[in-house]
């Protein structure tokens, strides 16, 4: 199980959130004493929709919405047992998906 580096990967729609997230886990690694890297800012997704207002009066009016995802990647490198039992019992809010890899 204990291998040269485990990936964190976090993405929220609230960059306030995931910055709050990774304020929490960079606590508790440090507590542990594990060697991080990051976090590192990954490119924001941005997602538009456009929606006609009235599908039968203003065909050409129309509304968009846009939705960001926001990505975070850290690093842990040489990870031992104490890491990933931290790892565990972390609380993270939600909306906040987290991949561990």
């Amino acid at each position: 199980m204990v291998g040269n580096r485990i990936r964190i990967k976090l993405k929220s729609f609230d960059h306030n959130l995931i910055e709050s997230s990774i304020k929490n886990i960079l606590e508790a690694l440090s507590r542990v004493g594990a060697k991080t890297s990051g976090p590192v800012p990954l490119p924001t997704q941005f997602k538009k929709y456009t929606v006609t207002r009235s599908p039968h009066v203003d065909k050409r009016s129309r509304e968009q919405f846009e939705i960001r995802v926001h990505k975070r990647l850290i690093d842990i490198l040489e990870p031992d047992e104490k890491t990933i039992e931290a790892l565990k019992e972390l609380k993270l809010p939600t909306g906040v998906e987290v991949e561990i890899k």
